[in-house]
């Protein structure tokens, strides 16, 4: 009897280690067969680029669910750690020439990971602090005037010269060091539920403020809803709306991701826009996936097709309906300005025109092309929290390629970039203007100028 428990127990412990993905939505094998392994993804993969291993490349990540799938890899710690180094930022979407869709392979891939490989302990302490306050702007609220006297008080100053909190849990310093400055005006901030166009009304159209962006950035969402009824927009803002789903979808949290974008889709039943707009760029890459985040779900599949139909991001928007307002130079004279390419814009959205016709209509603008455009800032979403060696490299070559351009200005589209690149500019002594694009349009429309 004895002997038997011993054997029942080797065999489980057989099947533990070879264990694959399960039957829910498992990485699809017609997609993973068209990758032709040509290498093109290589050289646009950040992650490859900094860590050189061909397992952390799109091809590699491929190979290794090829290889689960069929089962001649197991889904254990190994495999995961290299799904793990994956940016998510698409660059390799954009190269393939054989149209691989990685993007739908990682997705699948990563709410597997999350549910069949155990984390570590730390892992699982970092991960439940990220995903049960970064997704609620209420309970991020909490923290605002706790971070703001830590701030105050010099705290911040004293533990980021110690070195301690690095040398103890680098993965919270790595959170500690994108902190930004906080102000306690967010806290207070209240928007009417409509708020009318400021010349004749050609649009009604709804904003999403975000979570770290209605806290940390709420200029931001203030010169958009500026810019907006400017140029003939009545806007109108739910008090009832959420958070977006996007660091839950892209880290596999895949019932979270479920949960959140329903509430955001609830949140604009019966507001009768005919836009949605966000100006997050990985914001609105995930709720422009709305209706493959929802794709199983009967109740709510064909209200997510409808919702997604009407998202635009800010500059796309803005771009496609035509500005109305005329705009003022922002400085004195020549204004070199480089943007910088966000990941899920650029390769998610395919925008990267739009935003740089809209800058150059600002009298002035000079734009500057950066080496390297379409690479990763390392940020992607809470990517630079979780890896946070691989996202300091990236961090400090995108800083360095955006500063070489001789730029007095960096327009950033993303939250979780611009915090990126703030920490990147400090830590290299560069003493350069960081604002977001709709900042210098509301800038430009109100007369208002910088001063560089």
């Amino acid at each position: 009897m004895q002997l038997s428990e011993h054997s029942v127990n080797f065999q489980e412990l057989l099947d533990r280690k070879n264990k694959g993905f399960d039957a829910e939505n498992p990485p699809a094998q017609a997609l993973i067969d068209s990758c032709v392994h040509c290498g093109f993804c290589l050289s646009t993969c950040p992650s490859y680029r900094v860590i050189g291993k061909e397992m952390d490349s799109p091809r590699g990540r491929i190979y290794l669910m090829n290889a689960i799938n069929k089962g001649e890899a197991s889904l254990d710690e190994t495999t995961t750690q290299h799904f793990d180094t994956c940016l998510g930022c698409l660059a390799c979407v954009s190269t393939c020439p054989s149209g691989v869709q990685y993007d739908k392979l990682i997705a699948a891939t990563r709410p597997q990971v999350e549910r069949n490989q155990p984390r570590n302990l730390a892992d699982r302490i970092l991960r439940a602090l990220i995903f049960n306050f970064f997704p609620y702007p209420v309970r991020l609220k909490l923290f605002l005037p706790l971070l703001w006297l830590y701030q105050t008080l010099g705290l911040q100053t004293i533990i980021r010269k110690s070195g301690i909190l690095k040398a103890l849990f680098p993965r919270l310093a790595a959170m500690e060091s994108i902190l930004p400055k906080i102000t306690l005006s967010s806290l207070f901030k209240n928007y009417p539920d409509v708020i009318p166009s400021r010349t004749e009304k050609r649009y009604r159209v709804g904003v999403i403020l975000g979570c770290v962006q209605r806290l940390f950035f709420s200029p931001v969402n203030e010169a958009t809803v500026r810019v907006l009824t400017a140029n003939g927009c009545e806007v109108v803002i739910p008090k009832s709306q959420g958070c977006c789903a996007a660091l839950p979808a892209h880290q596999g949290q895949e019932e979270q991701a479920k949960t959140l974008a329903r509430q955001m889709i609830d949140s604009f039943a019966g507001t009768d826009v005919d836009y949605i707009i966000i100006n997050a760029a990985g914001c609105g890459h995930t709720l422009k996936e709305y209706h493959h985040i929802l794709a199983d779900d009967p109740e709510y599949k064909e209200k997510a097709k409808a919702f997604v139909s009407k998202v635009r991001d800010v500059q796309e928007f803005l771009a496609e309906v035509g500005l109305t307002s005329e705009l003022s130079p922002v400085t004195d004279g020549e204004f070199p300005l480089v943007y910088q390419d966000a990941c899920h814009l650029l390769h998610g959205q395919k925008i990267s025109v739009q935003p740089r016709q809209l800058l150059q209509q600002i009298p002035n603008v000079k734009l500057k092309e950066p080496v390297d455009a379409a690479l990763c800032c390392g940020s992607a979403g809470v990517y630079n929290m979780l890896q946070p060696e691989v996202a300091d490299e990236l961090g400090r070559q995108k800083v360095e390629n955006l500063s070489n351009t001789g730029a007095k200005a960096i327009a950033s589209p993303n939250p979780g970039c611009s915090l990126q690149i703030k920490k990147h500019l400090q830590l290299q002594g560069k003493d350069i203007l960081l604002i977001h694009p709709i900042e210098l349009l509301d800038l430009a429309i109100r007369g208002e100028k910088i001063d560089l």
